[in-house]
């Protein structure tokens, strides 16, 4: 990527100045504000298989774990 020329600075620098960024603070729109609470740590030999059965499912470790999740319902209100 070529580096911008003195005017090219200039020019961006006016844009942000004049265009301050809003920030909504509702916590939702970024990658990491939209993760915030559901991070989970587990041990390595979960960690382990929940990938091992992602991966075999063709699926993410978070329908793995909603699955799980469910079944657990089912199970204590049946």
């Amino acid at each position: 990527m070529p580096d911008l020329t003195n005017e090219e600075y200039d020019a961006l620098d006016e844009y942000w100045t004049v265009n301050t960024p809003k920030v909504s603070g509702n916590g939702k729109s970024g990658f990491f504000a939209k993760r915030a609470g559901k991070v989970v740590f587990v041990d390595d030999l979960s960690a382990d298989w929940l990938r091992i059965k992602a991966a075999a499912g063709n699926t993410t470790v978070e329908v793995i774990i909603g699955e799980l999740v469910r079944k657990e319902i089912a199970a204590a209100s049946a």
